[in-house]
């Protein structure tokens, strides 16, 4: 279906369609939040626990300035080290004065003037990871604390928690406290677990929370192995989820649970690491395509004023965030994965084949070179359809957008001028203002910035072809071809 070709009537139909599929799935949302990925930026990747207010207030400006705000990166979580290392005589958390002389309140506020969300940290244990007080056994206390403080999101994690774990029961009834406790407030604080998949919080996690870890902590690398995360890709079920976890890892991991995510509820592959340097181009591209397209929450984990054009130009590609934030909810899933002799330096050679359905009818396809050298990968309808050969979907002929096409990308040398504060957001070219505009409504306008750039037309029981770099993916939205389009070629 091509939107532009659709009476005016028709796409109204549609819109409220979508509409009444997001009022729908708030029934999902245990508190009705998060009907799409949370986006946001954290403090933990970048800085650890050597951050302070100036590093804050910087890099919220810089989600403001860059756009990155009005694509939807709208929460600031400070992950740590934001509280002295003891309570006060009652009890109480309190504020690290040194590190934010103007107070956490003040800070919320800022915050909230320029649009942003107030987010912050915790572990359900007797310490946080960081070893500062946590919130094992003051679960009211502290909920009321943040409430007062204008929070709108917490993170809580994993550690020092006193032998609470071991089997899903244990662990739901532990993160239940501060689910229960937090809705107790009468303020809305979205509720993103970090227990690194411990005790499976994909089959229990959806109705006390809005998002859980899956894995161990990621670390900024597409594929070389580390100790620290000793559980294979395969084994999506670790006794041990350590850190260190490469890109491939944990998209193995996620390949066997996809099915999990609903709005209000999002499989956590933890943060985002473009812009950190440790990655190529092609390794951030792939990164940032497969969380988007599994539903991950995307939360950057980056220097904002250490950006690289490139790594902009990769963060805030509209096209590619439009399938995260998609309102049907449904997350791609891994139709096929074949070992191939071409393995890089870590022994992955591996090539990947994702596919998913999207609100208006489109699909998601996502080609992975895992390999050593460039690859041509092609798959066919019927397995990128679910390996169906009578599935209607097989019988039609498809329209090809490139997610990472000309349309969609901003040119290194327009996001340079961006970062060097040179050139105006608003009138560069290549840049999409979602809250202006709205995603959908980009998409029923077939803006080509958010459908992506038009390729050529795979026919009925036809094979999808791609040339991918080593480590990097190629990612299409396929749209059923309608009449009177323009010219089609074969792919």
């Amino acid at each position: 279906m091509i939107w532009s070709s659709l009476p005016a009537t028709a796409v109204i139909i549609v819109v409220f369609s979508l509409v009444a599929q997001v009022l729908a799935a708030s029934g999902l949302s245990y508190n009705g939040l998060a009907l799409t990925p949370q986006m946001g930026w954290d403090t933990f990747n970048a800085y650890a626990l050597d951050y302070d207010e100036d590093i804050l207030m910087k890099n919220a400006q810089r989600l403001v300035d860059l756009g990155l705000r009005d694509l939807g990166y709208n929460v600031v979580i400070l992950d740590d080290a934001m509280t002295e290392k003891t309570r006060s005589h009652d009890g109480k958390l309190i504020a690290n004065a040194t590190r934010f002389p103007s107070g956490l309140k003040s800070i919320s506020k800022r915050f909230h003037n320029m649009g942003l969300q107030f987010g912050v940290y915790s572990s359900a244990g007797r310490f946080t990871c960081g070893g500062y007080p946590a919130s094992l056994g003051y679960e009211e206390q502290d909920a009321q604390w943040w409430a007062d403080l204008g929070v709108d999101y917490l993170k809580h994690d994993n550690c020092f928690n006193e032998g609470q774990s071991g089997n899903p029961k244990l662990s739901h009834d532990r993160f239940a406290v501060m689910s229960k406790a937090l809705n107790a407030t009468g303020r809305k604080i979205t509720y993103s677990l970090c227990n690194w998949g411990d005790d499976k919080p994909w089959e229990w996690a959806s109705t006390i929370s809005n998002s859980a870890r899956i894995s161990g902590d990621i670390y900024d690398s597409f594929s070389r192995p580390s100790a620290g995360c000793p559980c294979s890709q395969d084994d999506f079920y670790c006794q041990i989820p350590g850190y260190h976890c490469n890109v491939m890892n944990i998209l193995g991991k996620a390949s066997a649970i996809v099915s999990k995510n609903q709005p209000g509820y999002w499989n956590d592959l933890d943060m985002l690491e473009v812009g950190n340097g440790g990655m190529s181009y092609d390794e951030y591209k792939t990164h940032f395509s497969m969380w988007a397209i599994i539903k991950s929450p995307l939360i950057m984990g980056n220097k904002l004023d250490e950006l690289s054009p490139e790594d902009y130009a990769i963060l805030i590609n509209p096209a590619v965030i439009a399938i995260n934030q998609d309102p049907l909810g449904s997350a791609a899933s891994r139709q096929w994965r074949v070992q191939e002799d071409k393995k890089d330096e870590y022994g992955y050679g591996e090539i990947q084949v994702w596919s998913g359905e999207l609100a208006n009818g489109d699909h998601i396809v996502a080609f992975i070179n895992g390999g050593s050298g460039d690859q041509v990968i092609s798959s066919t309808l019927v397995e990128v359809f679910d390996g169906l050969r009578n599935s209607p979907k097989v019988q039609k002929s498809w329209d090809v957008y490139d997610l990472w096409g000309a349309d969609t990308v901003m040119s290194n040398e327009v996001a340079a001028r961006i970062l060097g504060g040179e050139s105006k957001l608003s009138h560069a070219e290549g840049y999409f203002n979602a809250s202006r505009h709205g995603f959908q409504d980009a998409i029923a306008r077939n803006d080509s910035r958010v459908v992506g750039t038009y390729a050529k037309t795979v026919p009925a029981k036809g094979t999808l072809t791609a040339d991918i770099p080593r480590h990097g993916v190629a990612l299409f939205r396929l749209r059923e071809t309608s009449e009177g389009k323009g010219q089609k070629d074969e792919l």
